[in-house]
């Protein structure tokens, strides 16, 4: 796997008139995003202070941001740490970053074409998955539950309940 950067949250507004920030938080929750100091951000680093839940999410406050205004600049900044940074996985576990961009076949062999997207709306992972573009026509996409993976280096194998 490369050490590309991974979205763990995305500043959604301020917080108060003090320089906090509200988080929508892409990953375990408020507790997880305590154990990394500070987060990749536009080529510089924002130190974080404190985090605690909050509306949509999560409140967090950075040592580089100190009012109101500074607050609001930062809406739509996305806080990264590099893949690296990531506690390691157990047994059958993966991280969605790490699906994106592999090759997809079936459990026929059949290939479907590149994951673009890991979604879960409750149920459980549903993968996006491009087809390449035919006869000068734009790329179709479908999604598929996933049931079973098998990961590799370059390629994921999923059985779904679907029929392509």
């Amino acid at each position: 796997m490369t050490d590309k950067p991974v979205t763990l949250a995305v500043i959604i507004g301020a917080h108060g008139v003090a320089g906090e920030v509200r988080l929508k938080l892409f990953g375990e929750g408020v507790e997880a995003l305590k154990s990394y100091s500070g987060f990749d951000v536009a080529g510089r680093t924002l130190t974080l202070k404190s985090v605690r839940p909050g509306p949509s999410g999560a409140v967090a406050r950075f040592a580089e941001v100190g009012d109101r205004t500074q607050a609001e600049a930062l809406r739509g900044t996305e806080l990264t740490v590099p893949r690296s940074a990531l506690p390691p996985l157990g047994e059958g576990e993966y991280y969605h970053a790490d699906l994106i961009g592999l090759s997809c076949f079936s459990s026929d062999g059949e290939g479907l074409g590149n994951i673009v997207a890991v979604e879960n709306f409750g149920a459980g992972d549903i993968i996006e998955v491009e087809r390449p573009a035919e006869d000068g026509k734009k790329p179709k996409r479908f999604m598929a539950p996933m049931h079973a993976v098998t990961i590799g280096e370059e390629r994921a194998v999923i059985e779904a309940a679907f029929a392509v």
